[in-house]
């Protein structure tokens, strides 16, 4: 997903309102000193992750550096999970299955654990982007599935 973020701020250059507040108001910290161009490109995952596992203040204070561990690893955690959906469907089903998932748990666990608004109120532009580039990592997981068969 890092990658189509850069490449989708290539072609913003600068014109986006992106994921800048919480439901309650208060402002996020995007990503790399950049502004979010939606919630899984600010600090939002990292703040869930550190208070679900309840992590010590010192590691909470960090949540840009826990959301990109986290994107490093829980990228590889659902391509698992598309082998797996893969092994008991066909194509297109395992990826369909796979990318309906990956949606449901980004517009759940936001609102739930990350205090953002609901989907349906999330800027125009931060919604096309949480599906484009959902939409570009459920492509790249099943392509190299394939290839990897």
């Amino acid at each position: 997903m890092t990658i189509s973020y850069w490449a989708e701020r290539q072609l913003r250059k600068g014109r986006s309102r992106g994921a800048g507040r919480l439901a309650d108001g208060t402002d996020v910290r995007g990503m790399a000193s950049h502004q979010g161009l939606d919630y899984d490109d600010t600090v939002v995952p990292g703040q869930i992750v550190a208070s679900v596992l309840h992590f010590p203040e010192a590691l909470r204070s960090r949540p840009g550096e826990i959301a990109i561990a986290l994107r490093w690893g829980y990228g590889s955690m659902f391509g698992v999970a598309h082998v797996i959906l893969r092994h008991r469907y066909t194509e297109p089903t395992a990826t369909l299955l796979f990318g309906g998932a990956l949606l449901t748990v980004t517009f759940s666990m936001f609102p739930i654990l990350g205090g953002t608004p609901p989907p349906w109120r999330w800027p125009k532009d931060v919604l096309l982007t949480s599906l484009g580039t959902h939409a570009a990592y459920v492509l790249a997981s099943a392509v190299t599935d394939d290839l990897a068969r």
